[in-house]
């Protein structure tokens, strides 16, 4: 069964890759890309392998390999999140870029509205 996520990661059960490295993969593009920003919680083992279609163990041997390669940490109960990656001004940037979803969010922002405030903002001469 082919399966995809409310994260837009899919699993193809045809492909040559195993499910657990579409996984990690999909979950390293979405970190890299910015879709999962860094604070991010992401779905709990189960969860995410009942919405797509696979073995708890695939994911959580993807989350291992996420965690091991600095992407993801565990925070035990409270779940798996995404780390803090790259220099630290962009480490900066990825926490107040999670703060300001987080806040348009709750506010009823529209995405494409919140992103065009960025827009404008960055390009505002600035002294």
């Amino acid at each position: 069964m082919s399966g995809s996520s409310g994260l837009g990661l899919h699993v193809d059960p045809g492909s040559n890759v195993p499910p657990f490295e579409q996984l990690r993969t999909g979950i390293r593009d979405a970190v890299a890309s910015g879709e999962l920003a860094a604070g991010a919680r992401l779905p709990t083992v189960r969860a995410l392998a009942g919405e797509l279609g696979l073995a708890a163990n695939t994911v959580a041997r993807a989350y291992r390999e996420l965690e091991t390669d600095g992407l993801i940490e565990t925070r035990g109960r409270l779940g798996s999140f995404v780390s803090a990656t790259g220099s630290p001004a962009e480490r900066e940037a990825q926490l107040a870029a999670r703060a300001y979803a987080d806040r348009t969010t709750s506010l009823g922002i529209p995405a494409t509205d919140a992103l065009a405030l960025v827009a404008a903002a960055l390009r505002t001469d600035r002294p």
